[in-house]
C-alpha cells in the first residue's frame, strides 16, 4: 500500500497506490497513467468536459476485472458535481460531471483508465450536442478498410454541411465526433447516424454496412446506435484498457490514410501533444444542425428503408423491426 498526492487545479489530490502495475506489458503504473492525464490534460477536457460520465473502474489494473459505477460516489467532496441522467428503463440516477482536470484525476485514481461521457451537457441531459460515428470492424478486417470507410464517411459528413473529427478508437476502430445543435432528442440523433450509415453502405458496399446483426455484417459496421440514450464511447485522449496502452486519439484528417494505432500510447502521445497540440481542439467552435441527414433519413423511409433494431434492452421503438436475428426469424 502507498499513498501520495498530486497538485491538480491548485488542489491537492491523493493518489492511492500509485505503484500499482496497471500495463503490465509496457510497465505502466497508477501513477504514470496519472501523469499521463496531466500531460494531455487540455485536449482529454475537450473530449468530456462539462458531460456526465459513466466511471468504468479497473481497480487491479487493465487486465484486471472491472465494473461499471453509474452513481458517482463524491461524497461531500467539495470540487465534484453530478447531474441526473434518465436511463432507457425510466430509472435514473446521479453521473459524475467532469468539468476540470481536478475532477478526471480523481476518477483515475478510482481506477478508470479511459473516460466514458454522455454525448450531453449537464445543463440538457435529454438533447445530445454530438453525434458520433463508430467505425466497428469485423474480426480480421485490415485496419486500412478501416481507413478508407472512415473517408467515406468525411465525404458524407462534408455533403450533408458537417464537420467531423476523427481520432483512433485506442483499440480497433476509428470514431468520428460532430459537434451539433443540441435541439433533438436521442432518438432523432440515433435516426440521423442510422441515414448517415446507411449511404457510407451505399457508397462503399464493399467495405462497410449498417446491418445491426453480426450475421449479416461484413467488413467494418457503422455503429449508429451509440447515438442511443446511455451508450458512451471513450473519449478524446482515453487511455485504453488494452496491453500496450494505446489512446484513442485525435488526428488531422490528412492522417488518416496513413494512421497506425499500435504508435499511438500513453508513452508516445504526450509528446506528439506537446508538439503539435490538439487536432480536436476545434470542435466546439461550431455546432451544426441535423437537416440534412434527417432529410436523408426521409428518403430512405420513402423508399422502405425504416428503422433499424436497438440494443437489447431497450424499449421497442413503434417502427422497429422485429428484434430477432434473421436466422432465428427464419426457423420461426
Amino acid at each position: 500500500m502507498s499513498a501520495e498526492t498530486v497538485e491538480v487545479d491548485g488542489r491537492d489530490l491523493a493518489i492511492s497506490n500509485g505503484d500499482k502495475l496497471f500495463f503490465a506489458q509496457p510497465g505502466i503504473t497508477k501513477r504514470q497513467l496519472v501523469d499521463y492525464y496531466l500531460a494531455v490534460g487540455e485536449g482529454a477536457l475537450t473530449g468530456c468536459f462539462d458531460r456526465p460520465s459513466v466511471l468504468k473502474r479497473y481497480p487491479n489494473g487493465a487486465t484486471g476485472p472491472h465494473f461499471f459505477q453509474k452513481r458517482a460516489p463524491v461524497g461531500d467532496t467539495v470540487f465534484l458535481r453530478t447531474t441526473t441522467v434518465q436511463f432507457p428503463s425510466g430509472r435514473s440516477a446521479d453521473l459524475l460531471v467532469i468539468d476540470s482536470l481536478a475532477a478526471l484525476i480523481w476518477s483515475v485514481n478510482l481506477g478508470c483508465i479511459d473516460i466514458n461521457p454522455w454525448p450531453v451537457r449537464s445543463g440538457d441531459t435529454d438533447h445530445p450536442d454530438e453525434l458520433r460515428v463508430d467505425l466497428d470492424p469485423q474480426p480480421d478486417i485490415p485496419f486500412d478498410d478501416i481507413r478508407r470507410v472512415a473517408l467515406v464517411v468525411r465525404e458524407v459528413l462534408e455533403a450533408n454541411g458537417l464537420r467531423g473529427y476523427p481520432k483512433t478508437s485506442g483499440s480497433r476502430g476509428i470514431h468520428i465526433n460532430v459537434r451539433i445543435v443540441p435541439e433533438h432528442g436521442f432518438t432523432k440523433v440515433r435516426r440521423a447516424a442510422l441515414a448517415l450509415a446507411r449511404e457510407v453502405e451505399r457508397r462503399a458496399p464493399a467495405l462497410a454496412t449498417s446491418k445491426w446483426w453480426k450475421e449479416e455484417r461484413h467488413g467494418v459496421f457503422i455503429d449508429y446506435n451509440q447515438n442511443a440514450r446511455d451508450r458512451t464511447v471513450a473519449s478524446a485522449y482515453s487511455v485504453r484498457p488494452v496491453p500496450d496502452a494505446r489512446v484513442s486519439c485525435p488526428l488531422e484528417w490528412d492522417e488518416v490514410a496513413d494512421v497506425e494505432p499500435a504508435d499511438l500510447t500513453v508513452e508516445t502521445v504526450p509528446r506528439r501533444f506537446a508538439q503539435r497540440g490538439d487536432p480536436g481542439a476545434g470542435i466546439d467552435a461550431v455546432a451544426h444542425r441535423l437537416d440534412r441527414l434527417l432529410e436523408l433519413a426521409d428518403r430512405d423511409e420513402r423508399e422502405g428503408l425504416g428503422d433499424a433494431p436497438w440494443p437489447p434492452h431497450f424499449p421497442k421503438g413503434d417502427d422497429e423491426p422485429r428484434r430477432v436475428a434473421p436466422s432465428r426469424a427464419r426457423k420461426g
